[in-house]
């Protein structure tokens, strides 16, 4: 289950974790204009532990859960010139 919330900076989405115990702790990610920031508990310390991404690295991991294992660089997309073949 997750949850999502629309701020005046930020958009938040809160993904919990359901299911057969054990569960892990709530997984926070707050997304603005100049990345994303993850945060979740740590169990054994109470702590939140927090992660930066860029915008960049987010969209590098995004494209990363549907590759297979490997190396890869994401391309930029080139603007359209306007100019269509047939």
């Amino acid at each position: 289950m997750f949850t999502i919330e629309h701020e005046f900076d930020a958009t938040i989405v809160t993904i919990i974790d359901e299911g057969e115990a054990p569960l892990h702790e709530d997984i926070v990610i707050e997304s603005h204009e100049d990345g994303a920031t993850i945060s979740q508990v740590d169990p054994d310390t109470d702590e939140v532990m927090f992660v930066h991404f860029s915008m960049r690295q987010l969209h590098e991991l995004s494209a990363a859960l549907d590759l297979p294992e490997g190396v890869y660089r994401l391309r930029q997309r080139q603007p359209s010139d306007g100019n269509q073949s047939s």
